[in-house]
């Protein structure tokens, strides 16, 4: 099921928006101050592109102090925004049965972009 359901994802728009995370993620690379926000970008982008059959964990000890501040910074600068486009998403595709595979992939990347410091990808 999660092979069907990460190719439909691709083709349906999930590959145009993994790179849009990973030129984001280059971008915001080309500065010292912006290369965390960037490897969160490529970690989105990785679970954008093949969602179906992967999880998102809280990591142990990675919940400190400069976590909670780049996770503020993230929210302030952009993470809401993509978090509420996930959402949008997730709620329209979740009208129909079929959607909802897609919208439960929508709800997770939500979880992801709007507090990706202190997570990882299973």
């Amino acid at each position: 099921m999660s092979l069907i359901g990460n190719i439909i994802w691709l083709i349906f728009g999930g590959l145009i928006v993994a790179l849009e995370y990973f030129l984001s993620g280059l971008i915001l690379c080309a500065t010292i101050i912006g290369i965390p926000f960037g490897i969160q970008c490529f970690k989105i982008g990785i679970l954008t592109l093949l969602p179906f059959g992967r999880e998102v964990r809280e990591v142990p000890g990675e919940s400190g102090c400069l976590s909670t501040i780049f996770n503020i910074v993230w929210i302030f600068l952009g993470g809401i925004w993509i978090a509420l486009t996930h959402l949008i998403f997730g709620i329209l595709l979740a009208i129909t049965i079929i959607g909802l595979p897609f919208a439960k992939q929508h709800f997770k990347l939500m979880r992801l972009s709007f507090t990706p410091f202190g997570k990882d990808i299973y």
